[in-house]
């Protein structure tokens, strides 16, 4: 059985990459023709190289439910109705995301290249959940130019999530080994 003060850790680590999710909803740069940029890719993508495959998944799987709760979490609010939204798949992809990051980058003290890796992987993870959900809920709810949406509301972030994913994996990797000693030093 786990160190109550164990539990309560991992608790705190997961809560603090909701907050993080959600600050990173809230902080908007308008963008034309669209979506305004966020910075939530790149966080989910911190969760997972920052946490781990299994508390970065548990952090960003808090932040989707607490939002389809009713909590004014996601961009533009909360509420269940948030699953007939296009970006939607995108809050599902961070999930993965956060998985994937911390699956490939795995133990701490690695060389860069292997957080960048593991960032670009998770990546495209999420935009390989988001693009097809897009397509598929714009297509349910009668959007005509699908080729006009996957353009404007999807592609043309593309560049700007790897590269906030590539600055995520180099933060990860100065990060880590700090965090590494400030585990051994709780013990």
């Amino acid at each position: 059985m786990k160190n109550k003060n164990t539990v309560a850790v991992n608790i705190a680590e997961c809560g603090i990459f909701v907050a993080l999710m959600t600050a990173a909803a809230y902080i908007q740069i308008p963008f034309f023709p669209l979506v305004p940029l966020t910075f939530q890719t790149a966080v989910s993508v911190l969760a997972g190289l920052l946490l781990g495959a299994k508390k970065g998944a548990v952090s960003m799987s808090v932040y989707a439910f607490a939002g389809l709760a009713g909590l004014p979490l996601f961009s533009a609010g909360g509420g269940i109705y948030y699953v007939l939204k296009p970006s939607f798949g995108y809050i599902l992809g961070f999930i993965a995301a956060a998985f994937v990051a911390g699956i490939i980058a795995g133990k701490a003290d690695l060389p860069v290249w292997r957080y960048v890796v593991a960032a670009m992987a998770a990546f495209l993870v999420n935009y390989a959940i988001g693009i097809p959900y897009c397509i598929i809920c714009a297509k349910f709810l009668g959007v005509e130019n699908l080729v006009n949406l996957l353009i404007t509301g999807n592609l043309i972030y593309m560049p700007k999530d790897a590269a906030l994913c590539a600055l995520a994996a180099i933060l990860s990797r100065r990060v880590c080994p700090a965090i590494g000693r400030a585990v051994k030093n709780r013990r």
